[in-house]
């Protein structure tokens, strides 16, 4: 990890190298996936369970893709009924955070037979994909699936790969059962979101994909875009920290860390105004780091995309942060609720000392799905809105139309659509007009 001072030409290559890390980079992969995804469209279930014999080495077939009550009843004995316990009121939270998020149709009415409206309507079928192996996060099946429940989507189905023995991690299937999943299939990589894409022989075709994966899942996103809707193509895990001299360096170094340790291209960046905070937060990071269990991931991490940067003063600071727009950002300053106003771009934004960024991955509600990789400029973090779609209403009354239909046909006729003008000028023909 590296102390800089902020300046132009620092900003510059910090930018330039995180950018590194974006799945857009990563185009040498796009061949493979490419054909897997072809293979899958073209022969189904053939190819998607060729697939995960080959790359997850799990006999898999249309008898036991899908995830049995049996399989529920034995996660339910395997996770440790307080992990259970937690889970269940970490539901609680983030359902009850996305609920206010709902939005509803509306429709405004005026006497002369003007209505104009808004319909929300719920999509109709949500494909979730979930991590296996050492990335299996019950946590992200609550933030992925429960703003879809919230929204009315009517069926949520979930995609995850299999063990070698054809097993789904336990704490998964307890998630699911918890935020309300209809069904699990036995499946990963890019082959499963080729089959939530087109659909295969088991698995039903849906009209929206969520939920984070590898570079292989990510860019077969990018690739059936179009045929499907998506959430975001994720990058990497990102945190920073705007710090001033009252910043607790301790706090500071624990939660730059927990980024860190998510894998060699997550980035953690602390923007402070204080150099003795930045030498002392520098410290704290090595002896955490010497003692945590996934050091050689922190050592990686902090090596490529760890920063120290120390700014004039506080303005440069919130300048930084809002150029870098990270996916989390901490600000840990006397007054950070000031400092939160003139943030314009980040995924979410964490307050106080006491507000550390896994607070937010876990428990307090908000979504953990984030933009990142510099896209908190134009996205915003996963919400309800992402499983609805929107109608407009427009009805109008002859007696509505009749004083603005000349205005109309104007308009269409100065962009030369003479139909678009007949369209309006037929209903107030005079008799006799007719062709």
């Amino acid at each position: 990890m590296k102390i800089l001072k902020l300046d132009t030409e620092t900003k510059k290559d910090l930018l330039n190298n995180l950018l590194k890390r974006s799945p857009n980079q990563y185009d040498t992969y796009m061949e493979t996936v490419s054909l897997i995804i072809e293979d899958v469209r073209a022969n189904g279930n053939h190819a998607l369970f060729a697939y995960t014999k080959q790359f997850d080495k799990a006999d898999i077939s249309k008898d036991n893709i899908l995830v049995t009550e049996a399989e529920y009843e034995e996660a339910y004995q395997t996770v440790a009924p307080e992990v259970i316990e937690v889970i269940k009121k970490a539901a609680i939270n983030i359902k009850n955070y996305h609920a206010k998020q709902k939005q509803y149709s509306w429709f405004d009415s005026e006497p002369n037979g003007v209505i104009l409206g808004q319909k929300v309507t719920p999509l109709s079928s949500v494909g979730v994909y979930v991590p296996g192996g050492k990335a299996a996060y019950p946590s992200s099946v609550l933030m992925n699936v429960l703003p879809a429940r919230v929204a009315g989507v009517k069926e949520v189905i979930m995609v995850t790969p299999p063990d070698r023995d054809g097993k789904i991690y336990a704490g998964t299937l307890v998630a699911a059962r918890e935020a309300g999943v209809d069904r699990i299939y036995k499946a990963g990589g890019a082959q499963a979101i080729a089959a939530l894409a087109f659909g295969t022989e088991s698995v039903p075709k849906v009209d929206k994909i969520v939920g984070p994966g590898n570079i292989y899942v990510a860019l077969a996103k990018k690739a059936v875009y179009g045929h499907v809707s998506i959430d975001s193509i994720a990058g990497p895990s990102e945190i920073l920290v705007l710090a001033d001299e009252t910043a607790n360096p301790r706090y500071i170094a624990a939660d730059l860390l927990s980024q860190a340790e998510h894998d060699e291209l997550a980035s953690a960046i602390l923007v402070t105004t204080s150099s003795e905070v930045a030498e002392q937060v520098l410290k704290e990071v090595e002896g955490f780091t010497a003692i945590l269990s996934r050091k050689e991931i922190i050592k990686k991490s902090l090596d490529n995309y760890g920063y120290i940067l120390i700014a004039s003063n506080i303005e440069e600071a919130i300048a930084a942060a809002n150029e870098i727009a990270s996916e989390h950002l901490e600000i840990l300053t006397k007054d950070p609720f000031q400092i939160m106003t003139k943030i314009e771009n980040a995924g979410a934004i964490f307050l106080g000392e006491y507000s550390s960024e896994p607070l937010g991955d876990y428990f307090a509600g908000p979504n953990h799905v984030l933009p990142t990789n510099g896209t908190a400029k134009f996205f915003s973090p996963l919400s309800v809105d992402d499983f609805i779609k929107k109608s407009s209403i427009i009805s109008y009354s002859k007696e509505a139309l009749e004083p603005i239909h000349k205005d109309i046909v104007t308009f269409a006729e100065a962009e030369g659509l003479t139909a678009h003008a007949n369209s309006i000028s037929v209903r107030f023909e005079e008799k006799g007009e007719e062709c």
